[in-house]
């Protein structure tokens, strides 16, 4: 067997576990404290550096690049994404390059290079005052939307309908430091993602899903596959490999979020990562494909990338619970509640955004409890903040594991005050 070797900068978890089956040797390059120390287990060795710092992170591998070459230098984490386009382009590998994860990161290069390619038009502008935002909404005639250019998590995302509005989320986003704002048109319509791989330039759409979240746009359910999308797929799965060769993506996986309007489906943002929010389990669970071993496979030809996006097998969904922000005075779980429900214990620190995710492979009804008596529920501001546990589930198709989710969270009752 072959062996390779890879650098991987960051996650919760980095997708690495049974790397060394494929004969893979695996340099985590992490945050002292920021990970699961069992993850070692799974790794050639572990090293320390700070991950959103290039410069930093070419200074802990080009010694060991130097020693034994690296063949790929990947992340799955948004802190991490040009830092590490900046190794990969200093060492010279293929990949993510900095311009690309740049292209990404940035909402309004995103935008503009949209604009250049002819694709998914949306007006936006970036503006430096509250009078630049009244004057863009005035000039779209309807609701804009601002946020930082950079923004992630659905933080800091303000509707404006008018002059008051405008002010309200200038300083807003002001006070919470940020520098640079994009106002863009409001689409308005359900937003669906497109998860998808590229290898050699080649794209490959794979799995598509729909949301529900609140009023601050904070995604508390995912399921797949979408329903919202089906009659979109075609424009979908030709628009998805558009937009990653607009910004220069070649290999890896990718993210990419729009919004189904009535002129057709327009580019939310897209990411080159796998995505959050157990979205790599649904999509291996509802078509197949596991994203999170072709992360490591794809790329150095260990498995290939399949000609032809794949059709659903069946459904999944995952759903947060959601209780009241305050603290827990009761949880109360039936006993019929799930295939499977575990319970945080109280005072463990999780290295991972949705625990114990890998132990329920073949349950088809889970549940993870987050929170236990006199702990505090955060108020949902952001998807950071989905931390009270989730149900997981597989169905005949997407209702159906959605109907699973309701059922889960149901009977489980969180007291809160």
């Amino acid at each position: 067997m072959n062996t390779y070797r890879v650098a991987v900068i960051g996650g919760r978890p980095a997708p690495i576990v049974g790397a060394k089956q494929f004969g893979i040797d695996v340099v985590l390059v992490h945050e002292e404290g920021a990970y699961d120390p069992a993850i070692a287990e799974h790794c050639e060795r572990i090293v320390h550096a700070p991950i959103a710092d290039g410069q930093a992170l070419l200074d802990v591998l080009k010694p060991l690049h130097d020693e034994r070459p690296f063949d790929r230098v990947l992340t799955t984490t948004e802190p991490a994404a040009e830092s590490t386009g900046f190794v990969v382009d200093s060492l010279g590998l293929p990949g993510v390059t900095e311009a690309t994860a740049r292209a990404l990161k940035d909402k309004a290069l995103t935008r503009e290079l949209l604009d250049k390619h002819g694709l998914s038009p949306v007006r936006y502008r970036m503006v430096h005052s509250a009078e630049e935002i009244a004057q863009f909404r005035a000039e779209v005639g309807e609701r804009i939307i601002v946020k930082p250019v950079d923004g992630v998590a659905s933080l800091h995302i303000h509707p404006v309908d008018g002059p008051q509005d405008a002010e309200r989320a200038w300083q807003a986003l002001r006070e919470a430091g940020i520098t640079g704002i994009i106002a863009e048109e409001y689409l308005d319509g359900p937003v669906v993602s497109v998860d998808s791989f590229s290898h050699a330039g080649r794209h490959l759409p794979i799995g598509y899903s729909e949301y529900r979240m609140n009023e601050r746009y904070v995604e508390w359910e995912v399921s797949t596959p979408s329903r919202y999308a089906r009659p979109w797929l075609a424009e979908l799965r030709e628009l998805t490999p558009k937009l990653l060769d607009a910004v220069g993506l070649t290999e890896g996986p990718s993210h990419s979020e729009f919004v189904l309007t009535e002129k057709g489906p327009r580019v939310l943002e897209s990411h080159a990562r796998l995505a959050g929010s157990g979205a790599p389990e649904l999509v291996r669970r509802a078509f197949g494909l596991d994203l999170n071993r072709m992360f490591l496979t794809v790329p150095l030809g260990i498995d290939e990338l399949p000609a032809t996006s794949p059709e659903p097998l069946g459904g999944a969904a995952v759903r947060f619970f959601t209780p009241e922000p305050g603290t827990v005075t009761a949880v109360e779980v039936a006993e019929d509640a799930a295939d499977e429900v575990r319970t945080i214990p109280q005072g463990e620190v999780q290295y991972v955004f949705l625990p114990y995710l890998d132990e329920f492979r073949d349950t088809e009804v889970a549940a993870v409890i987050g929170k236990n008596v006199g702990e505090s529920v955060p108020p949902l501001l952001t998807v950071a903040d989905c931390v009270s546990g989730y149900a997981i589930a597989s169905g005949r198709d997407a209702d159906d594991a959605v109907h699973k989710t309701e059922t889960v969270n149901a009977k489980i009752r969180f007291e809160t005050r």
